[in-house]
C-alpha cells in the first residue's frame, strides 16, 4: 500500500497526546497557569501590592486544582461554595492572627475537617483543599484585621478569574475529554504495535530493551483504557453507547496484548509464558530460527504488522480509495485458514493475531467513526461486519447493573482514620515547627498534610514524605540560584513562577519528587518577591519538610495504624475475589448458562488490580532494604496481572456466545472451572487468615480433562482452542500464586494418599 507522509508536527502531536491521554495534565497546567496570570493582571490594573499579587496567585491556583468534578455545572456550585468557604477561612487566618493557641487550635480542627470531608466525594474534597490552601495563605501573608477586606477582594478577584478561565478560556466538557482519551488509546495502541515489530526484528543485543518496550507500552494502553472506562458515563449519551465503546477498547486492548505474546512465541525456541509480559526484568525466552529460516513470510509479516499500525492511525477520512481497503481485507483475511501463509504454526498464529486485531481495530472505528464504505469488503470482511453488528444489537439490549459498594463507619471509615492521624501529625508538627521557627512553622503542617493526600499505609506515607524530601532539597538549590538571578525584577520572577506552576501540575502524576522540586524552586521565587528571601529561608524550607514527614509518619504508625502488610492483604483479597467472580461467571457462560454483563466485572478487576499495585510501591522501591521481599511482590503483581488477562480475554469471549459462529458453549466446561474456583477460594482464605490449612489442587490440564470427559466431541460442540488456553494459563497462573502465599499444592494422587483430610 502507497501511503503519504505524515506531517512531521502531526507525527509529534501524536506521540504528546500518547504520553498525555486525554491532555488531562496538559490543561489542568493551561487552566491554573492562565487562572494566575489573568488574576495577576486584574490585580495590577487595580494597584494591588506584591502581597495581594502573591495572595491572588496562591488562591487562584487553588480554587483552579481543587476542582475535579467533571460536568461544568457542578464545577460551578463546587466553585461558588469554595468561595464562601475561602472567605470564611480567610477571615479567621486574619481574626486569630494574634491569638497564637486559638490561632493552632482552629488550624487542627480546619485540618480534619479538611480530610474529613474526602468522605463526601468530589466536592467535599474541593471544599477541604480550599479551605485548607486559603488559611494557609492568611499564614503565608501574615494576614491581619486591618488588611482583612483588600484580601478578602484579592479572594474574589481570584475566584472570578478561575470561573472565567475554567468556563471561557480552558473550557472542558467531559463529551470533549473523551474523544481526546479516544484519540489518546488509539496512538498508544499504535506505538504498541510499532514496538511488536521492533520486537520481531530484535537481534540477541537488542531483545531484552525491546521486550522491555512492549511491556511499557502495554502498560500504557491498559492505563488508557482505564481511564476511558472512568469518563463513559459522563462522556457519552447514553448507556447503550458507553456500553459499546467499552466493548470495542477491551476488544482493541485484549487483541493487541494476545499479538505482542504470540509475537514472543514466534521468535522464540517454545510457547512464551504471558508472564514473561507482566514481570519486570523477565529474561527474553531462547531464541529460535522459525523467523530466520523463513525470509519471505517474515517479510509479509512485517509489512502486515506495518499495515495494522497504520491502519490504526489512518483518519476515517483518509480512508477513500482501495488501498486502505485492499490492506484491511487482507488483515481480516488472516482470520480465515485458508488464507493463512505456509509457515510454522507458531508463525501462522500470528497472523491470526493480526487478524483478531484488526477486527478489533475495525470495530474500534465503527463505534468510535460511525459506518464506512463497505462497496470493497471481501467475504471475510462482511464476515466481520456482520459479527461486529451483532454484537451492538446483543450490547444495545444489555441492561447496566449497579452494586452499591459497602462503606465502613465510625474509626474504621479510612476518612476519618486519615482525618485523626493527620491532625496528630500536625499538632506534633505544629510543636516542633514552632522550635524550628516561629515565622515558618506552617510548612512542616503542611508537608505533613500533603503525605497523607492519596495514601493509605504507613509504607506509603514514607516513600511520599522520602521523595517530597528530596525533591525539596534540590528545589532549594534551584530555588537559590533562580533568587540571585532575577533579583528585584518583579515580573520576570512572576513570569517564572508561572512557568513553574505549570511543570508542578504537568509533572504532578508522573513525579511526586520532581512536582515538589518545582513547588519548592517557586516558593524562592515568592518569597523573593515579598522581600523575605534569604538562604537560611530555604534551609528552614528543608528542615520543616524534613519535620512535617516525620512527623506523618509518626502519626501514621502510632495512631489507627493500618500497616503496608495489612493494606497489601487486603488488596489482595479484594483482587482475587474479583478474579474468581469475573472467571467464574465467565466459565458459567461458556459452559451455556444465562449472559451477564462480564466487562464490567472484568473492569471492576483491573480496578483492584490497579489499587494493589500501587500499594505495593514501598516494597518494590528501590530504597527498601528487604530484596527478597521486593521481588515477591514484583512476581506476584505480574502473575495477578497475567490472570487479569486471561480473565479479560475469557469475559470478552464469553459475550461472543449469542452471535458467534466459531465459539459455542460446551458444559463440560463447568467442571473444569471448579477446580480454579476452589483454588482462588483457598488463597483468599489464606490471605484473609480464615483458613490456613487450604490446599490448592493440581493436575491434568484442563484440555485434557475436557478430552476424556467426553471423547470424540464434534468440534462444533466445544469452546475453541483460545479458551481452552486462556482457561489453562488461568490455572497455572492461580497455582502459581499459590507458592508465595505459602498454599501448600496437591495433585489428585498424594491427596489420595493423604486420606480424606486433605
Amino acid at each position: 500500500m502507497r501511503t503519504a507522509t505524515r506531517p512531521g508536527r502531526t507525527r509529534i502531536w501524536d506521540r504528546f497526546a500518547a504520553s498525555d491521554p486525554g491532555l488531562l495534565r496538559l490543561m489542568a497546567g493551561l487552566r491554573t497557569v492562565g487562572a494566575i496570570a489573568l488574576t495577576l493582571a486584574v490585580l495590577a490594573l487595580l494597584g494591588a501590592g506584591k502581597t495581594h499579587l502573591v495572595a491572588g496567585s496562591i488562591s487562584a491556583m487553588a480554587a483552579t486544582f481543587a476542582i475535579k468534578e467533571k460536568q461544568q455545572r457542578q464545577q460551578a456550585v463546587t466553585l461558588a461554595l469554595g468561595l464562601v468557604v475561602a472567605l470564611a477561612a480567610m477571615s479567621l487566618g486574619a481574626l486569630l492572627s494574634t491569638h497564637v493557641v486559638m490561632g493552632d487550635l482552629f488550624f487542627l480542627a480546619l485540618i480534619f475537617a479538611a480530610v474529613y470531608s474526602r468522605r463526601f466525594g468530589d466536592r467535599g474534597t474541593a471544599l477541604g483543599l480550599i479551605g485548607f490552601q486559603v488559611y494557609f495563605v492568611s499564614l503565608f501573608v501574615r494576614a491581619g484585621v486591618p488588611g482583612l477586606p483588600g484580601l478578602c477582594g484579592t479572594l474574589i478577584v481570584a475566584f472570578v478569574c478561575s470561573a472565567l478561565v475554567r468556563f471561557v478560556v480552558v473550557p472542558e466538557t467531559p463529551e470533549r475529554v473523551l474523544r481526546r482519551l479516544r484519540a489518546a488509546f488509539r496512538a498508544r495502541l499504535a506505538q504498541l504495535v510499532a514496538a511488536q515489530i521492533e520486537l520481531l526484528d530484535a537481534g540477541p543485543d537488542r531483545a531484552e530493551k525491546a521486550l522491555e518496550e512492549v511491556r511499557r507500552h502495554t502498560a500504557r494502553l491498559h492505563e488508557s483504557a482505564m481511564m476511558i472506562q472512568g469518563r463513559l458515563a459522563e462522556g457519552t449519551s447514553d448507556s447503550a453507547t458507553a456500553a459499546l465503546v467499552q466493548r470495542r477498547i477491551a476488544d482493541a486492548e485484549i487483541a493487541a496484548e494476545r499479538l505482542g505474546v504470540l509475537i514472543l512465541t514466534a521468535r522464540s525456541a517454545e510457547r512464551a509464558d504471558t508472564l514473561t509480559l507482566h514481570l519486570p526484568d523477565a529474561p527474553v525466552p531462547a531464541a529460535s530460527d522459525r523467523l530466520r529460516a523463513q525470509d519471505g513470510t517474515t517479510a509479509i509479516l512485517r509489512r502486515d504488522l506495518e499495515a495494522l499500525r497504520l491502519l490504526v492511525l489512518r483518519p476515517v477520512a483518509e480512508d477513500r480509495g482501495t488501498g486502505v481497503a485492499h490492506v484491511r481485507n487482507r488483515l481480516l483475511g488472516y482470520r480465515d485458514e485458508e488464507n493463512l501463509p505456509r509457515a510454522s504454526a507458531a508463525v501462522q498464529d500470528v497472523f491470526r493475531g493480526i487478524g483478531e486485531t484488526g477486527r478489533s481495530v475495525l470495530g474500534l472505528r465503527l463505534a468510535l467513526d460511525g459506518p464506512q464504505d463497505e462497496s470493497d469488503d471481501t467475504p471475510s470482511t462482511t464476515r466481520s461486519r456482520e459479527e461486529l453488528d451483532a454484537e451492538d444489537i446483543a450490547i444495545a439490549k444489555e441492561e447496566e447493573d449497579e452494586e452499591d459498594a459497602h462503606d465502613p463507619t465510625g474509626w474504621k471509615r479510612p476518612t476519618t482514620r486519615t482525618a485523626v492521624q493527620v491532625s496528630v501529625g500536625s499538632a506534633l508538627a505544629i510543636v516542633g515547627g514552632e522550635f524550628l521557627s516561629s515565622q515558618r512553622w506552617y510548612w512542616a503542617v503542611l508537608t505533613c498534610w500533603v503525605v497523607f493526600l492519596n495514601t493509605a499505609s504507613t509504607g506509603e506515607i514514607l516513600v511520599k514524605g522520602y521523595r517530597r524530601l528530596l525533591g525539596t532539597v534540590l528545589g532549594v538549590i534551584a530555588g537559590a540560584l533562580l533568587a540571585s538571578l532575577v533579583g528585584s525584577h518583579t515580573w520576570t520572577a512572576f513570569a517564572l513562577v508561572l512557568l513553574f506552576i505549570f511543570a508542578m501540575f504537568f509533572t504532578a502524576p508522573l513525579s511526586y519528587a520532581l512536582m515538589s522540586f518545582f513547588v519548592t524552586a517557586m516558593l524562592g521565587l515568592l518569597y523573593t518577591l515579598l522581600n523575605t528571601y534569604s538562604t537560611g529561608v530555604l534551609v528552614l524550607r528543608i528542615e520543616e519538610t524534613a519535620l512535617g514527614a516525620t512527623c506523618g509518619v509518626i502519626a501514621a504508625a502510632l495512631v489507627l495504624p493500618v500497616n503496608t502488610d495489612r493494606r497489601t492483604d487486603e488488596l489482595l483479597a479484594t483482587v482475587l475475589k474479583r478474579l474468581g467472580e469475573v472467571t467464574g461467571a465467565a466459565v458459567d457462560q461458556l459452559s451455556g448458562g444465562p449472559a451477564i454483563e462480564l466487562l464490567d466485572k472484568a473492569r471492576d478487576l483491573d480496578t483492584a488490580l490497579d489499587d494493589l499495585r500501587s500499594s505495593t510501591q514501598p516494597l518494590t522501591h528501590p530504597i527498601t532494604p528487604l530484596r527478597a521481599r521486593r521481588q515477591t511482590a514484583r512476581y506476584l503483581v505480574a502473575l495477578l496481572e497475567t490472570c487479569a488477562y486471561h480473565a479479560r480475554s475469557l469475559a470478552a469471549t464469553a459475550e461472543l456466545l449469542p452471535y458467534s459462529k466459531t465459539v459455542a458453549a460446551d458444559p463440560r466446561l463447568k467442571g473444569a472451572g471448579r477446580r480454579i474456583a476452589h483454588n482462588i477460594d483457598v488463597l483468599v482464605a489464606r490471605v484473609e487468615d480464615d483458613d490456613t490449612e487450604g490446599v490448592a489442587e493440581t493436575g491434568p490440564s484442563l484440555a485434557s480433562m475436557l478430552e476424556t470427559d467426553r471423547p470424540g466431541l464434534p468440534r462444533h460442540d466445544r469452546v475453541t482452542d483460545r479458551v481452552l488456553r486462556h482457561l489453562q494459563r488461568l490455572d497455572e497462573g492461580v497455582i502459581g500464586l499459590a507458592r508465595p502465599l505459602k498454599v501448600p499444592v496437591s495433585t489428585p494422587a498424594n491427596m489420595a494418599s493423604r486420606g480424606p483430610a486433605a
